[in-house]
Order: structure tokens, then C-alpha cells, then sequence
């Protein structure tokens, strides 16, 4: 655990273009300097980085912390056309929420497929990038990986409690995650649950799993490695999972021979996707925020 002095917290929800409302969560905001922006996972939703935040944004570091979770999931509205459910449509949403705020410039952590949103952004607003944080996720996505993420999507027991939801998580991937504790599967269920109406469910569209289990991953993939050059003169950090099966050793060694400034960091008993509060994970991410500054 991580002790941290009470910082301000502030839950905001943006309209976009098409005039849906996300939920956006800004610890901090009093800081100064360029903001930390995070975008959670293909079923995830800003509370994955609430510990994170909350150091990062205390004292000694004090960053402005944005999480902004995508459509669909959380608290953000559904889309009531599922076919929205795209990269390119929500990094159009970023820059709409970074627009309302009037933030030109910010460091971004993006985890899976809110990395591979930085891929876009990385083509798209380029100038709105100070440096990058890639939390198991790179240019180069593996098969087996995706499969993986295929097979849990809706393929878990429905929990009756929190807790069970603990115990189900643990059950389907602790073997790639040892370095967490009974207390880290908790809050982990807690993020990727929520109580409605009575019942415990996980807290996204179920059209957005829907969607992901329909893919065709027999099919060869793209790389994006063109949108990864882009990011060469810019920091940038990779966080892989010790046991990830969707970003492999060998894209890290490729994207550090094509970005030879890389900072590269395993987070070691952890598979896709590493919690990034465990550890020595917190220092190393500010440190790098710090000197990408």
C-alpha cells in the first residue's frame, strides 16, 4: 500500500460531438504543469488507475491526473450504435474532453487498447503529445494474446458478491499474476465490477465484448509500426507484464532498436494488463514523467 496526502478530486462528464457524456476524473487539478492523461483498456474504465492517481498527483510529484474513461464503459454514457465502438472514434473523444478542458499538451499512459488510442493520436495531434507511457501494448499485437482476451470476455461465472468476484478473477488469471496480493484482486474487482440494481456485474457494454469475440484473429494483423515512428522524437516509456501473452519480449526489443531512447520496464509477476501501482512502479513512472518534462 501507498501512503498519500488527500488531494482534490474532481469527477467531470463531457460531451463529445455526438453527444454522449464521458466520465472524466481529475485528481490534483490544482497542480501545476503539463496533466497526465490516462485511457483505460478495451473493457475497462477509469477506476484502473485511481491508485496510481492518487500518488502521482501527492506530494513529492504533484501532476494534475486526468482518467477518461471511454465509451460505453463505466460511468460513460453506451452508444446506442455499437458500431462507435472504435479506436479511431474514441481518440476523437480524447481530444474532445482535452479540448473542453483547454489542455493543449499532456503526458499520456495508455493501457491496451488505450495505448494502441495513442497510436492514433500519435498521427492524428501529434502536437498535443508531451511524451507517452505504454502500459502492455506496442505496435505489435499477439494472436495468442487476443485470443486470450476472446476467451474471458463473458465466459466468467456471474459473482453474487464483490468478493466472489475476487475469487473468480483469481481463479481465471492468478497463475499470471502472483505478484498480487488477496487485497490487489479486491480492488481489482472493484474496478472491473459494479452493483446495479441489486446484482453484481462487470461495468461496460456488453456489445463491446460482443464485438471482440466476433473478430477474426485468423486473419494477419497490422502492425503499427508507422504510427509508432512517429512517437521518435517524443519520450517514451513501455511497461510490459512479465507473463503477457499480447506483447512480446521480442516487439520490446524491436520497438527499442526503432526508438533508441526507449525506457523499458517489466513489471515483474504480472501479465496483460500490469497494475501500475504495485511496486516500484509508481517511482519509475513518475521519474520518467518528471524527466520528460
Amino acid at each position: 500500500m501507498h501512503e498519500h496526502a488527500t488531494v482534490s478530486i474532481k469527477d467531470h462528464f463531457v460531451s463529445v460531438p455526438d453527444g454522449l457524456k464521458l466520465h472524466v476524473r481529475i485528481l490534483g487539478s490544482e497542480n501545476a504543469g503539463l496533466p497526465v492523461v490516462c485511457l483505460p483498456g478495451l473493457t475497462r474504465n477509469g477506476r484502473d488507475f485511481e491508485a496510481l492517481a492518487a500518488i502521482l498527483s501527492s506530494a513529492p510529484h504533484r501532476f494534475k491526473v486526468i482518467s477518461i474513461t471511454s465509451r460505453g464503459r463505466g460511468l460513460s454514457d453506451r452508444d446506442p450504435d455499437p458500431s462507435r465502438y472504435t479506436i479511431p472514434v474514441e481518440a476523437m473523444d480524447v481530444m474532445a474532453v482535452l479540448d473542453h478542458l483547454a489542455i493543449d499538451k499532456a503526458h499520456f499512459i495508455g493501457t491496451s487498447r488505450g495505448g494502441l488510442i495513442l497510436h492514433v493520436l500519435a498521427i492524428t495531434h501529434l502536437d498535443r503529445i508531451a511524451s507517452v507511457i505504454l502500459n502492455d501494448i506496442g505496435p505489435v499485437l499477439e494472436v495468442d494474446g487476443l485470443r486470450q482476451i476472446q476467451a474471458y470476455l463473458g465466459g466468467r461465472r456471474k459473482p453474487q458478491t464483490f468478493a466472489e468476484a475476487a475469487l473468480i478473477l483469481k481463479a481465471a488469471h492468478g497463475a499470471e499474476f502472483p505478484a498480487l496480493s488477496d487485497e490487489d484482486w479486491q480492488g481489482l474487482a472493484t474496478a472491473i465490477y459494479r452493483e446495479t440494481e441489486g446484482e453484481i456485474v462487470t461495468d461496460y457494454d456488453p456489445e463491446i465484448g460482443a464485438q471482440f469475440r466476433a473478430a477474426d484473429f485468423n486473419q494477419p494483423l497490422a502492425d503499427l509500426w508507422p504510427q509508432f515512428a512517429l512517437l521518435a522524437g517524443h519520450p517514451v516509456m513501455v511497461i510490459r507484464g512479465q507473463h503477457s501473452r499480447l506483447l512480446s519480449s521480442d516487439t520490446v526489443d524491436a520497438m527499442g532498436e526503432r526508438h533508441p531512447g526507449l525506457v523499458v520496464v517489466t513489471a515483474a509477476g504480472q501479465g496483460h494488463a500490469p497494475l501500475l501501482d504495485l511496486e516500484d512502479l509508481p517511482g519509475q513512472i513518475a521519474g520518467f514523467l518528471s524527466r520528460a518534462i
